[in-house]
C-alpha cells in the first residue's frame, strides 16, 4: 500500500513539553533511535476534531517504551493532553496522529545507557487515503519474509526495528505488482500484513491469528467487537497459509487503512461478494464518527 503523503513545511509539533514550529524539528544522525532503533511510535486517527482511541494508543505507546527499556518521564495524561494539544493547534478535522519516544545522541553504545529520552508529537490533516483502494480491494501475495518469534525480537511493542521486515516485504510485492504482502510466522502460521492485521471469513465464521508475533492491533480489537456485537463468530487460532485457497472473503485492519478488503491472494481472486467484510468496513466507519471513545 501507499505511503501517507505529507507537508511537513507548517504546522506545529509537540517535542519534549513544548508546541514548536514543525518544520524546524530536526534529529541529530548520531541519536541511538536512528543508529541502534531504541524507537517507538505510535499512529492514531483524528475524525471531526476527535482522536479516536486515543486513551489506548497513549497506553501502548507507554508500555511499548517499557518493553523496550526506556523511561519515559510524561505521564499517560500529559501524552493525551500533548496530543489534544497538537490537534487543536492546527484545527485538524480529520488527521493522522504520529508520536515518537526515542533515545537521543547523549551516548553511543548498543545499550543506549545515558541518552535521554524524548517523545515528540506531529498531527496532519489527512482525509480518506485509502477511499479508492477499499472500494477495489487490494492485492497480496504471500511473503519469503516471517515475523519473528516473541524471543527473538519484542514483539508486543510497536517498536520501530520491526518494521524493517515489513518494509522488505512490501518493497519486494509492490515490485512484483502486489499491493501488499502477508508474512508467516515462526511456526508456519499466518500472521499478518506488512503493516495490517490480517481477518479471513470461511463458511461465514471471521478468523483471525493469535498476535503472538505481532502487534494485536487497536483496529483489530475494535473490528472483533463490532463482529461480536453483530452476531459474529470470531475464531482467534492459527491459520494455516493453504486456507487462503478456501477462504470466502480476507481483509486487513489497521489504524491508517482502517478496514480494507483483499481482492485477490497471490494471484487468485477472491469472490466479488463481500458480504461480511462489507458491513464491517461500514461499521468501522460508522463507529469512529460516533461521539467519543
Amino acid at each position: 500500500m501507499s505511503a501517507l503523503q505529507i507537508d511537513t513545511s507548517r504546522g506545529v509539533a509537540w517535542i519534549d513539553g513544548e508546541l514548536r514550529p514543525l518544520a524546524g524539528a530536526s534529529l541529530h544522525f548520531l541519536s541511538h533511535g536512528l543508529a541502534n532503533a531504541s524507537c517507538v511510535f505510535e499512529g492514531l486517527r483524528v475524525y471531526d476534531g476527535r482522536v479516536f482511541r486515543l486513551r489506548a494508543h497513549c497506553e501502548r505507546l507507554l508500555e511499548s517504551a517499557a518493553i523496550v527499556g526506556m523511561a519515559v518521564r510524561w505521564s499517560l495524561s500529559k501524552i493525551v493532553a500533548a496530543i489534544e494539544a497538537v490537534v487543536a493547534a492546527q484545527r485538524i478535522g480529520d488527521g493522522y496522529v504520529r508520536p515518537v519516544v526515542w533515545r537521543g545522541h547523549e551516548a553511543l553504545g548498543i545499550s543506549g545507557r545515558g541518552a535521554r529520552v524524548h517523545l515528540a508529537v506531529a498531527a496532519l490533516p489527512v482525509g480518506d487515503p485509502y477511499a479508492e483502494v477499499r472500494a477495489a480491494g487490494v492485492r497480496v501475495a504471500l511473503s519469503r519474509w516471517r515475523r519473528p518469534a516473541p524471543d527473538v525480537a519484542p514483539v508486543r511493542a510497536k517498536a520501530a526495528a520491526s518494521y524493517l521486515v515489513g518494509g522488505l516485504a512490501l518493497a519486494e510485492a509492490q515490485a512484483a505488482g502486489f499491493d501488499d504482502a502477508l508474512l508467516l510466522g515462526p511456526s508456519g502460521g499466518l500472521a499478518e500484513a506488512t503493516g495490517a492485521n490480517l481477518f479471513v471469513v470461511r463458511a461465514g465464521r471471521l478468523v483471525t491469528p493469535p498476535p503472538d508475533c505481532f502487534l494485536d492491533g487497536v483496529t483489530r480489537r475494535e473490528v472483533i467487537a463490532l463482529a461480536s456485537a453483530r452476531g459474529l463468530a470470531v475464531d482467534v487460532r492459527r491459520i494455516d497459509p493453504r486456507e487462503l485457497g478456501e477462504c470466502d472473503e480476507a481483509f486487513l485492519t489497521g489504524t491508517a487503512a482502517e478496514v480494507l478488503p483483499i481482492r485477490a491472494i497471490d494471484g487468485r481472486a477472491l469472490p466479488a461478494a463481500r458480504p461480511i467484510g462489507d458491513a464491517l468496513v461500514a461499521a468501522y466507519r460508522e463507529r469512529v464518527r460516533r461521539a467519543g471513545e
